[in-house]
This record gives structure tokens, sequence and C-alpha cells, in this order.
């Protein structure tokens, strides 16, 4: 081919997008695609050389990504933080290799990404048209909103006020080197005028005065909504840690909120761990109204004693469909004198399985679940609280009976699950009152939390492999189905799932190290691993080192996962002509 043969073929180019572009109109509003329009497209794609024809011609049946509904708004998909997306038709296992699948972009930001990104289609953006957005939080307390499919920054804010700076780390390595937005935010489409994601941020002023905000920012501009952001305190009756005059106090910078937020029935819950295990410090649980931003209830899980934080290497507390929250409570104190419910005689509830009501939107402690060696564990930091709740769905025992389970596991290794309807309270002889323990399930401890899909759940902990135990009449295999071939060092894995429905299920897994690693399995068998970051020559997937606690988003056949400065993004390669 000449050039003249190939300018002359390149100027149709244009002229077939238009026509693209007018059956995508037409598309959309559902009207009668114009035969004339179609016999021009057919027409000048005869013309043009047969791989770019087929390209271009795909272009005319490829449904745009605004027209996708799948969202991720808070921590792990949903609030039972089942940690799955059911809506993925593009990801499957035969695409996710690396041949055809691998890191497409990085999007830059001002600090680390400790918080799960969040994932909303078909946003639209003032001046900017309607986009699919994640939304991208940062320990230099900044909130971004990108365009999920290119990379393009859409809007960004910082919650710091003049003259403040995000928190040092409190004499702490958890979180360094500076703390910010650790927690996974948590939006709402429906609040404000349009939508909302809600954010907790930690900062400090130049007199050195600590604190902790809750801010609510419109999901299409980033500006703060429902007047200025909540400066968060709190107080409760008792006399343990912190306390004075019979109440026990908030102290903003002996807390950081590490667990993803949770919105359940309008309210907004936040829950707090200590830098490290400073005292002074107890177990907060604290609910907003998401219109107002008004606290309308505070519990404390350990107010005459200390300690019993909550922290879950991040992951959100749980919830139910009846309101009710689940949480794991770290190291600290419990009464092994019981009163007359079966309940800590002073209401103390460190390394405990918690159950949580609302009722009135006012938390109370509904039942629990404690190991009979509570105390020992707690004494040895072997509790259940660096790990994370997950809400079950219905299950039929072998009578035919229906449960309500949820699951746990901490640093003692062992799986906990419990019934919601009657968790088994405290017994000191042994854990019989519990409905299923499988113990040392796990090779190393639980600092994160199970993904569940298709009747089974995935476990990652420190130094083991991702193990996939399935169940049968309502209760756990004892013995994994399948397991991935490698392990995971500290601090182990959160799993994520991608499937379309019940098919095409894809364990996705993000490995900490001097060199990050994303990680895809076939849900099916674990020892199947479809791709990894480490597979493409030359070093094309690497996204820099790894970060804790990072929990992969699965949306629109792209993955997004948190690093030390950005998000990487991965998706389908495009293939050569």
């Amino acid at each position: 081919m000449n050039r003249q043969q190939f300018e002359q073929r390149l100027g149709l180019v244009p002229r077939m997008l238009k026509a693209i572009a007018i059956f995508r109109s037409e598309k959309s509003s559902t009207a009668k695609i114009s035969t004339e329009k179609v016999r021009l497209s057919v027409t000048r794609v005869s013309e043009l050389p047969l791989k770019l024809s087929l390209v271009l011609l795909s272009l005319l049946t490829e449904p745009a990504t605004a027209q996708s509904k799948t969202n991720v708004l808070t921590y792990h998909n949903d609030n039972a933080r089942t940690g799955q997306n059911l809506n993925e038709t593009i990801l499957t296992p035969s695409n996710v290799k690396s041949t055809t699948f691998g890191k497409l972009l990085i999007d830059a930001v001002d600090g680390k990404v400790d918080a799960q990104p969040l994932y909303m289609s078909r946003v639209a953006i003032p001046g900017q048209g309607t986009r699919n957005v994640l939304f991208v939080a940062t320990e230099h307390d900044s909130v971004y909103a990108f365009d999920a499919d290119t990379g393009r920054t859409l809007w960004h804010v910082s919650l710091l006020k003049s003259r403040e700076t995000p928190s040092d780390p409190r004499s702490c390595g958890q979180v360094t080197p500076e703390i910010g937005i650790t927690a996974t935010p948590v939006i709402d489409p429906n609040s404000g005028p349009h939508g909302t994601i809600y954010v907790v941020a930690m900062t400090k002023d130049a007199s050195g005065n600590y604190f902790q905000r809750l801010h609510a920012l419109d999901i299409t501009t980033g500006a703060q909504e429902f007047g200025q952001a909540l400066e968060i305190q709190a107080t409760f009756p008792g006399t343990g840690d912190n306390s004075s005059g019979g109440k026990v106090v908030f102290d903003p910078k002996q807390y950081e909120e590490r667990a993803g937020l949770l919105l359940l029935n309008g309210v907004v819950y936040t829950t707090w761990t200590s830098h490290c295990d400073i005292r002074p410090y107890t177990g907060w649980v604290m609910g907003y109204n998401e219109s107002s931003l008004a606290q309308v209830s505070v519990l404390n899980l350990t107010p005459n004693g200390n300690e019993g934080s909550i922290w879950a290497s991040g992951a959100g507390p749980a919830a139910d469909a009846s309101g009710n929250i689940y949480l794991l409570a770290a190291n600290g104190t419990f009464e092994t004198t019981l009163d007359t419910n079966g309940f800590p005689n002073k209401g103390d509830f460190g390394n405990s399985f918690l159950k949580l009501s609302t009722s009135n939107k006012k938390l109370a402690v509904a039942d629990y679940f404690a190991m009979f060696n509570t105390l020992a564990e707690s004494n040895s930091d072997q509790d259940l609280g660096s790990g994370g709740a997950l809400v079950l769905p219905e299950m039929m025992n072998s009578l035919g009976q229906i449960k309500h389970l949820a699951v746990g596991a901490g640093k003692d290794k062992n799986i906990y699950l419990v019934d919601r309807d009657q968790m088994g309270k405290f017994n000191r002889n042994n854990n019989n009152n519990i409905y299923q323990e499988l113990p040392a399930a796990l090779s190393g401890r639980e600092f994160a939390m199970p993904a569940y899909f298709n009747n089974t759940i995935y476990y990652g902990s420190v130094g083991d492999s991702i193990k996939a135990f399935e169940f049968a009449n309502a209760k756990l295999f004892t013995s994994p189905s399948s397991q991935t071939s490698n392990n995971f060092g500290y601090p182990g894995t959160t799993p994520s799932i991608s499937a379309s429905g019940t098919s095409n299920g894809i364990v996705w897994a993000a490995e900490n190290g001097s060199t990050a690693v994303l990680h895809a399995y076939d849900a099916t068998n674990l020892s199947h691993e479809l791709y990894n970051s480490n597979l493409a020559a030359s070093s094309r997937d690497h996204f820099g080192s790894g970060n804790k606690f990072i929990t992969p988003t699965i949306a629109n056949g792209k993955v997004y996962v948190g690093t030390t400065n950005g998000v990487a993004v991965f998706g389908l390669l495009k293939q050569p002509i």
C-alpha cells in the first residue's frame, strides 16, 4: 500500500466512528437503527483492511461502560461483608491470564491507600459527563474521584483544615508515616442531592491537638454536605480507662478509625481501635444520622475495664437483614462472673464475638460468644480482634431447619461459626456452647477476613495458603476442599470474589511484600492459579511495594488494588491489530 492509499483509508475512520456514535446513541434511546446508516457503515468497512474492519465492527455491538450498574459502595461489597461481586460478566477464568490480562495504569495519589477503593457507575459529574467513578481515600487526608475507565482525576479534596496536618503515628508502627483516612468510607447514592460518601479523617493542628471528624461529601464534586464536618466526641457511663465522674471519655488522640464504616438503616456506624496497645483506651461504637451527622447512639464494650477495641485489620463490622451488627472485639477486660442473663456482670466484653442490636437506633449488646480461655488469650495477645466477621446467607441443616450463621477467626487460628439466634455466650470449661468450632483450621493467625461464594468461605491467614471450606447441611467441612499452592506472608490476605451469578468465579488476593503481587484463582479449585502480576515479562504488571490489609475491588472488567502511593488498575489488555 502506498502513502496515498493509506491516507485515503485512514480518512474513512472518522466517518466510521461517527456511524458508531450514531448507533450507540440510537441504541441507548431504544430507537431503531437507520438501515441507511448501517448500509453506510458496512459499505465503508468493506474498503478497510480486514483486521481494522473487524475491530471497528466489534465496536458496533460493544456496550458502553456507562451502561453498567455495578457498584461497590462499602467495604467488601455488602453489609454482610461477603466480598463477592456477582455481576461481573467481562472477567472470566478463560481470559484472566497474563497474555490477555494485566496492569493498565496507576491512579497516583498523595499518600498511602489503606482503605478499599469504592466504585460507583454512571455518576453525573458536573461539566464532565456521566462517568464510572473510583473513589480513593488516602492517609494524607485526601479523597479522590477518578474516572474508573481512564484514570482521569474528576475531583480531589483535602479534609485538612488550615494549619492542620495528618496525625503522626502516635508512637506506633501500625500505620505509618502518617494517619489520615484509614477506614474504608461508605457511599449512599440516595443521600443528599446527588449521593454522599462518608469518611472519617484524623488530623493534628499546629498546637498539637488531635481531631477525629466525620465528613459527608457530595459524590459528584467532593463538596462538604450537611453544613460542616462533625468532630467526634463521646462519653459513656463507666469507670474504665480515661473515665471521670462516672463516665468514660473518648480522647481522639488515643484512637484510630481502622475498621470500615457501616451504613445501616440511615445511620453511619464508626468503630474505634487504639494505636498499638497504648493505654488508656476502651472499645467504642458510635452511630451518626446520615442526613444530619448528629450522634444518635454510643456504646462502649469495656466501660468498666480497658482495651477491647475494634480494628479487624480494616474489615468493617457486618450486619444482617434485621439490623443487627456483628464484630470481633480485641483483647481486653471480660468478666467471667455472669449476671442472670449470662452476660459479664460489669458489662465488659473484651475478646468476644459480639451481636449488637440497633433497635430504635440505639446500640446495645444483644448476644455474644466468648471462648472458655478468653482471659488467657487476651493476656497473651492471641485474641479475636485481628479478624473480621462475615454474615452468611440462610442455610438449611440436616433436620430441615433454617439456620442464621456468622463466621469469624482471629489470632488463635480457629474458625468460629456462630448461630446468630443463639451465639453461645460463655462457658468457663469448654467451647461446647458454640454452634461449630474448627480448631487449628488455619495454619497462621488471621489478620484479615474471609470471602463467601457458592456455599464456600475462603480464608487467607498469615504464612498460610488461601483455603476454601465448604458447607453441607449448614456446617463446615473440617478440611479445606482446595487451597492455593503459594502462601501469603504477613498479614495474610483478604480475598475478593468476582463471578457472573454462580458461574465464572474468580478469587482475587493481594500479596504483601517488597514487590506486591495480585493473584487470581479459579474459585472452584484454588490450586489452579489463573494469573499473578509476576508472570508477565519485563515486570510489566508490577505495581510497587506491598501495603498491608489491602482488599481488591472488582467492577466492570477491572480490578483495583490500593498501593503505597496510588491505586493499580488491572483489566483486559488491548490486543494488537
